[in-house]
């Protein structure tokens, strides 16, 4: 079982920055690839990034955050980031974290460990 605490959400206001945490606990952590998505509301949940198991070489982007947002992790640490960058009002949503052995199946959300999420709102 992994299980994945989110943190780092808040308030902030268009064009400010916030970096997402997400502490993994429970696994071998660099044998999981990481992923965040989020969810705004009346929406469905989306993908955001992804970085690969075991050092993180491979990492993967939503168009809408490219540029603007990074993922990165830190195995020693168990933990993955997402660092946010230039938010726009369009970036409010809940964020979640997930994990799982394929890169393919984080990718697509289709993986069975999921974080609490950690809102983010972007507000004048």
């Amino acid at each position: 079982q992994v299980q994945l605490v989110e943190s780092g959400g808040g308030l902030v206001q268009p064009g400010g920055s916030l970096r997402l945490s997400c502490e993994a606990s429970g696994a071998i952590f660099r044998l999981y690839a990481m992923g965040w998505f989020r969810q705004a509301p009346g929406k469905e949940r989306e993908f955001v990034a992804i970085i690969s198991r075991g050092g993180g070489r491979v990492t993967d982007y939503a168009e809408a955050v490219k540029g603007r947002f990074t993922i990165t992790r830190d195995d020693a640490k168990n933990t993955v980031y997402l660092q946010m960058n230039n938010l726009q009002s369009e970036d409010t949503a809940i964020y979640y974290c997930t994990a799982g052995f394929s890169y393919e199946g984080v990718a697509s959300g289709e993986t069975d460990y999921w974080g609490q999420g950690t809102q983010v709102t972007v507000s004048s």
